[in-house]
């Protein structure tokens, strides 16, 4: 029975010692200067379950006068012998006057009871002044502007360099390309005769001129013949003019009837014969010769084609070198000046920055 006694009474005392409570506190440094700061851990060594309550304070709230409260940490909870834990919380102190400071006691709550720490001391030290000297003393100055450092500044001024000469050299080739007057090439749209109406006009002057009366029948059969190999040139589209008569009437073989054909055939020697072995015609030769080349032009001639024609003026190698050269400087200004406006904007963003 008595050792039943001392057993329970052995259990008991473990069961207590297992529920101590302890609240210690300990200050990083004793000694500070005058603004400076210290740190004050409290730590409460309870059971795993508690739930301690660690002193509150406010920003600037003093622990005792002339000591205040920065901040604090959060707890911090951390494992310890016997099935109980350590509760940690760290306040960070400062302090503005010189003085000896006595830290009261830090005061946990545990399970609603209240557990104190011990007192600490703090030492605020205060800078000695030689007040023999104050004229090496000097009062608070004004906000003054970040120095000027040549590498921040460096990129923005070679680019607005960069810049300036692009926009006077863009300006010199605009000058360049406004006074050098542009050559205009203008398109004209001409009415133009048909061949049949351009063979007849010129038959119309022949008659005109009593040419088949003339005597000169070599100039009346050559400017005949001229007028019809024209027409027949621009009609079928082959070289008549530098063509003899039995060429262009082998040409024509193949589009014309034969009995036209003859007959222009007959034109064509009779005017031979005139202009190279001095054939005399008479006067009724001459007029039927000149009704066949009238009855010609009307059996072939096209009525349904276009009176327009479209002009187009031709440029010298000179004129064609130069409208190359505009359009090379429009595309070198028009380059310019993007990239000017683009280095005029880096410039200005650059700028703003470094200045705010």
């Amino acid at each position: 029975m008595k050792r039943f006694t001392i057993l329970i009474w052995l259990m008991a005392g473990m069961l207590q010692l297992s529920a101590q409570v302890t609240v210690e506190a300990g200050i990083d440094s004793i000694e500070m200067l005058i603004g400076q700061q210290v740190h004050v851990t409290v730590t409460a060594t309870a059971s795993e379950q508690a739930k301690p309550v660690f002193p509150e304070f406010k920003p600037q709230q003093t622990v005792t006068p002339g000591v205040e409260v920065l901040g604090a940490t959060e707890v911090q909870k951390s494992p310890a012998d016997n099935g109980q834990a350590r509760f940690t919380r760290v306040y960070t102190l400062t302090s503005f006057d010189g003085n000896l400071y006595y830290l009261p006691p830090f005061t946990v709550k545990v399970n609603g009871k209240a557990y104190e720490s011990k007192s600490l001391a703090l030492k605020v030290i205060e800078m000695e002044v030689d007040t023999t000297k104050m004229d090496q003393f000097f009062g608070p100055k004004d906000v003054q502007d970040n120095p000027f450092l040549w590498s921040d500044w460096s990129l923005v001024f070679w680019l607005s360099v960069l810049m300036l000469l692009l926009a006077t050299l863009g300006y010199y080739l605009y000058i360049r390309l406004r006074d050098n007057k542009p050559i205009i090439a203008h398109i004209k749209v001409v009415k133009r005769l048909l061949p049949h109406q351009k063979a007849m006009k010129e038959i119309e002057v022949i008659k005109a001129e009593k040419m088949v009366s003339s005597e000169d029948q070599k100039e009346y059969y050559t400017r005949l013949t001229e007028t019809l190999r024209k027409y027949i040139e621009e009609r079928y589209g082959f070289s008549a003019m530098e063509m003899t008569s039995s060429e262009i009437i082998g040409r024509l073989m193949a589009s014309q009837d034969q009995k036209s054909l003859d007959e222009l055939h007959r034109l064509f020697m009779t005017a031979d014969l005139v202009k190279f072995a001095k054939y005399s015609t008479l006067i009724n030769e001459n007029d039927m010769n000149l009704v066949n080349a009238i009855e010609f032009i009307n059996q072939t001639k096209l009525e349904n084609q276009s009176t327009e024609e479209v002009v187009k003026p031709q440029l010298t190698a000179e004129e064609e070198r130069s409208v190359k050269t505009r359009r090379m400087l429009k595309v070198v200004i028009t380059a310019i000046a993007f990239v000017s406006v683009a280095l005029f904007g880096y410039v200005l963003t650059t700028v703003y920055m470094l200045i705010n």
